[in-house]
């Protein structure tokens, strides 16, 4: 009985010593990492098109954010529980199926209680089905990574895609309208006194890649590590 017990506490001692707490430093480099240096967007050039269409204005952007952080946390999770029962040959069906019932239940919450901005977002929830950023993250991390870790990283890439959406449409609508979240913001003596007015251009296509573009040469200014070498 003496010789067993010194086992069984090292074998405690080994297991406590070997668990990794949730937020450690490397699960927290999963949130942090995709808001900066390996943005989805910025660095990775992955979910331009969403980027370009939807950030006339800052509130469907946000709600996008929202839709998109909901779908990747979740469908995250759910892959990483199924990783070992999903075949490799349709794994890629699979990702689809979840990703859509979710995306189907995101869109009906909007329609039943934000259906103006369901309406200004129309196909665009529904294109989160094929958002590259979404599967790549199911392949790349989730189908390896447990439960735990595939949330982080699920929230992470989609916050750090939403980041830039409400970036770029904070400056497209305040510049473009004077407004943010349909509020006026600019106030009137400016215009009265000052002759200021809006820029219709912020409020066309062409300038949401400007202005995305304007953030790309920001953040390699700053963190010079994220210029590519020819």
């Amino acid at each position: 009985m003496s010789k067993e017990s010194p086992k069984k506490n090292t074998s405690i001692l080994f297991i406590s010593k070997e668990k990794e707490p949730l937020f450690s430093k490397k699960n927290r480099k999963l949130l942090s990492d995709p808001l900066d240096d390996n943005n989805p967007i910025t660095v990775q050039v992955l979910g331009i098109c969403s980027a370009l269409a939807i950030t006339v204005q800052l509130e469907p952007a946000v709600v996008m954010t929202m839709s998109v952080i909901f779908v990747m946390a979740c469908s995250n999770v759910i892959i990483s529980l199924l990783r070992n029962l999903i075949p490799n040959r349709i794994r890629i069906i699979v990702f689809l199926v979840v990703i859509s019932s979710l995306v189907a239940l995101v869109d009906e919450v909007l329609r039943a209680y934000a259906y103006d901005v369901s309406k200004q977002l129309s196909i665009f929830i529904g294109l989160i089905v094929t958002n590259c950023i979404v599967m790549g993250r199911l392949e790349a991390f989730a189908l390896g990574n447990g439960v735990w870790k595939s949330f982080l990283d699920g929230v992470g890439n989609a916050a750090g895609y939403g980041l830039m959406l409400i970036a770029v449409a904070f400056f497209r609508e305040l510049l473009g309208s004077g407004k943010l979240f349909d509020i006026q913001v600019i106030p009137q003596f400016i215009y009265d006194e000052f002759g200021y007015q809006n820029n219709g251009f912020m409020l066309l296509s062409p300038m949401a890649l400007i202005t995305l573009g304007l953030i790309i040469w920001a953040q390699r200014a700053r963190n010079r590590k994220l210029i590519e070498k020819n």
